[in-house]
């Protein structure tokens, strides 16, 4: 069995593979403190509850844009699986070409969903992640990784907007149903997240522009988008063309795949050392 985790600045994504299939997935909150005890003790109850065992698990890869939690994930992978961690960075298999100035500094997430999103849909693509930030990245038809854009995620414009101001509260994240609102809560919804929906409509617009040059003439692009927030965004913004919740599990899983063979031969070696 693969155990996937996807580490996110709020929240942790695992997901348990056999034979390439999905078993479960689950969610927990991002926690810099926690020890590899106390987050196996967690994975320990997720899967008793779904009668898997965590005695099954043989294989491990760690997606993470929180440095700090890296070391507690590889203690946690020796520890409770008695395997090496396969960690998503460089020298690590993917099957894009990365065309960043400098390629260390795309984020891991990036990477994966651009793995998943260039195998699953018809490329070229456009793949935007609704997290803690929204990413936006453009791949081409030859699978090279064109960049893309970062922005602050909703969650955060909604924080920054209780927290700097004196007087404006905090309010849940969703869509009031209309734009000229009559009390402050439902305007700070209308504010932030139809300020989302046009932000994300305008980047994709110009993103389709700046591709151009990069992709075959004509050729349509596909705009994928994942994250807690993406089903929100995507329900009013038609330049979205499907939502995948479960698309950086997928794109970890592939990623194992294609360095499977290189990684059972670094876990033998350690082992053996």
């Amino acid at each position: 069995m693969l155990l996937a985790f996807d580490v996110g600045n709020s929240n942790i994504v695992l997901g348990a593979y056999r034979d390439r299939e999905l078993l479960k997935s689950w969610r927990m909150e991002t926690d810099k403190n926690k020890s590899a005890d106390e987050y196996g003790m967690i994975i320990s109850r997720f899967f008793e509850y779904e009668g898997l065992t965590i005695k099954d698990v043989t294989d491990v890869i760690i997606s993470t844009v929180v440095p700090s939690i890296t070391y507690t994930l590889q203690h946690l992978s020796n520890k409770y699986f008695n395997t090496q961690a396969l960690v998503v960075g460089p020298g690590v298999r993917t099957g894009l070409v990365i065309k960043y100035d400098n390629p260390k500094q795309v984020g891991a997430d990036r990477i994966v969903n651009a793995v998943a999103a260039f195998n699953k849909y018809k490329a070229p693509l456009i793949v935007i992640d609704f997290g803690t930030a929204t990413t936006f990245c453009a791949i081409n038809e030859k699978a090279e990784y064109l960049g893309g854009c970062i922005v602050p995620g909703i969650k955060i414009s909604s924080d920054a907007l209780f927290e700097k101001t004196a007087r404006l509260p905090r309010v849940d994240l969703e869509a009031p149903g209309k734009i000229i609102c009559r009390n402050t809560q439902e305007g700070i919804q209308a504010g932030v997240v139809y300020g989302a929906m046009g932000e994300t409509d305008y980047i994709i617009d110009r993103m389709k522009k700046d591709m151009q040059p990069y992709i075959e003439p004509g050729a349509k692009i596909t705009v994928v988008a994942t994250g807690g927030m993406a089903s929100l965004v995507a329900s009013e913004v038609d330049s979205i063309d499907c939502v995948d919740k479960l698309l950086t599990l997928t794109g970890l899983e592939l990623i194992f795949e294609k360095n499977r063979a290189s990684a059972a031969r670094k876990g033998k070696q350690e082992r053996n050392e």
